[in-house]
């Protein structure tokens, strides 16, 4: 496995820790649905919560939640309408994004809540 996708991997299992650990129930980890993927669907005091995480070793090329185009935004809010539809949820939809920035054995995590909202697109 390629060690990028491996970062990845830990960084999801990190933001899955950390949203249990603040009393999210995490319903689906990348969750699929017509070649869209949702890295972490959740709930929380009534919000649905889409989540995208974003892992890097370094901030050179900078923070990583600029990585979240306004294109991917676009295929999250599609892939959550889809969620809805199959899931008959009456849940207000929050978009979060977390980031993890690993150096080593530490991690720095920024958790992002109502990153951007889908009437701005």
């Amino acid at each position: 496995m390629a060690e990028s996708h491996e970062t990845g991997k830990k960084g999801e299992q990190t933001a899955i820790k950390y949203l249990e650990e603040k009393g999210y129930q995490v319903l689906h980890c990348n969750w699929q649905s017509n070649h869209q993927e949702v890295d972490i669907v959740a709930k929380k005091d009534g919000y649905l919560i889409i989540a995208e995480v974003k892992t890097r070793k370094s901030a050179a090329y900078g923070d990583p939640e600029i990585f979240v185009t306004r294109q991917k935004q676009k295929m999250l809010i599609k892939a959550a309408n889809h969620y809805l539809a199959l899931h008959k949820s009456d849940l207000e939809v929050r978009f979060d994004i977390i980031t993890i920035l690993i150096n080593g054995e530490d991690h720095h995590l920024k958790h992002i809540k109502n990153a951007f909202y889908p009437t701005l697109l």
